[in-house]
């Protein structure tokens, strides 16, 4: 497991999120760990110049129905990149494993049919500690790092298109 702060990252290297239109849609199964990237996420899209208003949050009841809420954000012409921000925590089954990959899959599919950046935001941990460490702890905010992506792949969505554009 990592040892150092897995979110930080230079703000320098960041484009402006002025502008942004962001749909983040978080599960709310392992609320404690799921608010805190959510307002990771939230903090971080400020930052960096989102407005409150530009930045709209749905809540699914798990981590397995994030892809499903993030292909019909996706389908809104306003929304120009959905954020999913979910947690699983594996226990005695084989349940860890099913939802993993649904999420994994779904949650990617959905960004290369919508053509939109769909960001991966879920933990998936062996244990409660590391959720905690991965989600405001001493290993970061998972929510930190899906917002920087958000806006970084935003950011390069809109380059491209400006090329479509302009050829």
């Amino acid at each position: 497991m990592a040892t150092v702060d897995l979110s930080a990252y230079h703000a320098d290297d960041i484009p402006s999120a002025e502008g942004m239109d962001v749909a983040v849609v978080v599960a709310d199964w392992n609320r404690e760990i799921t608010h805190n990237l959510l307002e990771g996420a939230i903090a971080t899209l400020a930052a960096h110049g989102a407005l409150a208003s530009s930045v709209m949050v749905w809540h699914v009841p798990g981590t397995f129905e994030l892809a499903n809420a993030a292909a019909q954000l996706a389908d809104l012409s306003s929304v120009e990149c959905v954020i999913c921000l979910g947690c699983v925590i594996r226990g005695e089954t084989p349940h860890f494993e099913y939802v993993c990959n649904a999420a994994a899959q779904g949650i990617m599919q959905v960004g290369i049919t919508s053509k939109k950046p769909v960001i991966f935001g879920v933990l998936t941990d062996n244990n409660i500690e590391q959720s905690r460490a991965r989600s405001g702890g001493e290993l970061g905010n998972k929510g930190v790092e899906a917002a920087i992506t958000a806006i970084r792949m935003t950011a390069l969505s809109r380059r491209i298109a400006s090329l479509k554009h302009s050829s």
